[in-house]
């Protein structure tokens, strides 16, 4: 039986749908858990300093493929292996992170899903956000600035905020031990709008933010449609969770021997902007009637 590594900064709790959606990845192309098919699991617990590390027992036991969740896990299987072929999931561009050379070509042992919508779409969620509260003057973002890409989301956020008239306050979360004091200087500084940054330390952290989001009364948007089922008021941006079934598939067709190099690098296509109702009315917000026409999903 094959063994395939699944490497990933954050915990199982936290990615427990990209988990569900790579197994039914594997599935469409043959391969079932314990049955045909075995995994090996690294969690780094959002900590990126461990993945060079989990990469490393990944390939000394010997799996004959990596999928690498997240934008800081593609460069930490590539840096480690130039054989075992590598599968990644990433928001970040993965050409300007240096794990392809191309996305048509990718070349070497490694190709993958780019689901772009993390710093390319901010400035559209910043134009979300202000629709929704349109007197709002001051708006918070929310950064990780250990991301590949949160030099990009910080310029696109700060045009965006520019162009739109409003004062940006940058809060820098490293960890969850820094959401706190992120949401209190958000309170004193009478924030009235919260950006949050697209990056998987985030994601990992979606049902802790919605809840501090919540605490303080303050509008949020978000990345992931996830974080709208949660409680969180609005998301928009591509299907994160369908990346990690497209990253599946990849996976199964690379152990029934295609080459990963010969194999493009897919793009995401289809962006969602879902509505949280139940939370915009306990916030007290009227949602613009064009919200509705737009959204591929409303939640009551």
């Amino acid at each position: 039986m094959p063994v395939v590594g699944f490497l990933r900064k954050s915990s199982p709790d936290d990615s427990a749908p990209l988990l569900a959606a790579f197994h039914q990845g594997l599935n469409e192309t043959g391969f079932v858990e314990h049955h045909n098919v075995g995994i090996e699991y690294r969690w780094a617990q959002n900590r990126d300093d461990r993945l060079a590390a989990l990469a490393t027992d990944l390939v000394r036991h010997q799996v004959v493929a990596i999928m690498a969740s997240g934008d800081t896990a593609a460069p930490a299987a590539k840096a480690v292996t130039s054989i075992v072929p590598i599968v990644f999931v990433t928001g970040a561009d993965p050409i300007k992170i240096g794990v392809v050379a191309s996305l048509n070509r990718p070349g070497d042992n490694i190709t993958g899903i780019y689901w772009i919508g993390g710093a390319e779409l901010e400035a559209k969620r910043a134009e979300l956000l202000r629709e929704l509260i349109p007197k709002a003057a001051t708006v918070a973002y929310l950064r990780n600035p250990n991301s590949p890409s949160s030099e990009l989301a910080l310029s696109e956020v700060q045009t965006a905020a520019q162009a739109l008239g409003r004062q940006i306050i940058v809060l820098t979360v490293q960890g969850e031990r820094d959401l706190d004091a992120a949401f209190a200087s958000l309170a004193q500084q009478r924030v009235e709008g919260l950006l949050v940054g697209a990056d998987a330390l985030f994601f990992s952290m979606r049902e802790r933010i919605i809840s501090l989001a919540e605490r303080y009364r303050v509008p949020a948007i978000y990345q992931w449609r996830e974080a709208a089922e949660a409680g969180g008021l609005v998301s928009y941006g591509p299907s994160i969770t369908d990346a990690h079934r497209q990253g599946g598939t990849y996976v199964g067709r690379i152990l029934k021997g295609e080459n990963p190099a010969e194999l493009p690098v897919m793009q995401s296509t289809k962006f969602e902007l879902v509505i949280n109702l139940k939370t915009a009315k306990t916030l007290g917000l009227d949602v613009p009637a064009s919200f509705y026409w737009r959204a591929d999903e409303v939640i009551e």
